[in-house]
């Protein structure tokens, strides 16, 4: 079974968003072990996006240093892309827990984007809510496939 936990800056707003995320982690509930962590978003004008993203980094970091021993990875257009299969191996090939973190609206601090591996679900940006949502299906469907179920009809 899949020891998942997923670290998000901020939480969905919007309530569609938010039942459709909901839904994901329900029907991941009986495939894998899915812990969700939603860090405080920083507030940020023009003048503090930096600021802002050296304090959201700052809250992950704070947040993987209580997860030692888990494998990280980046969500990142310019990470690696997989195809929903190979994501499943990939993801069953890991001996531990496994830590996928999404960044806020502002994404990546530049110091923490170089520290960890990334892993991409798209080349083309998206907003971080829509993002924690396609996360959250291919992880449903990486579970299906490693349970031998169906999943693509």
């Amino acid at each position: 079974m899949l020891n998942l936990t997923l670290i998000a800056i901020g939480k969905i707003k919007d309530k569609n968003l938010l039942a459709i995320s909901e839904e994901y982690l329900k029907r991941i509930k009986p495939f894998a072990r899915l812990e969700l962590l939603e860090l405080k978003a920083s507030a940020f004008n023009d003048g503090t996006k930096e600021k802002a993203k050296k304090e959201e980094a700052s809250r992950i970091e704070e947040a993987l240093e209580k997860r030692i021993g888990a494998k990280i990875f980046l969500l990142a257009e310019e990470g690696e892309e997989l195809e929903s299969v190979a994501f499943a191996k990939s993801l069953e090939k890991i001996n531990g827990p496994i830590i996928l973190v999404i960044a806020g609206a502002l994404g990546w601090d530049k110091d923490l984007r170089k520290k960890y591996p990334k892993i991409s679900l798209s080349k083309l940006t998206m907003p971080h809510e829509l993002a924690r949502i396609m996360l959250l299906e291919q992880l449903y469907r990486s579970a299906l496939i490693l349970s031998g179920k169906e999943y693509h009809y």
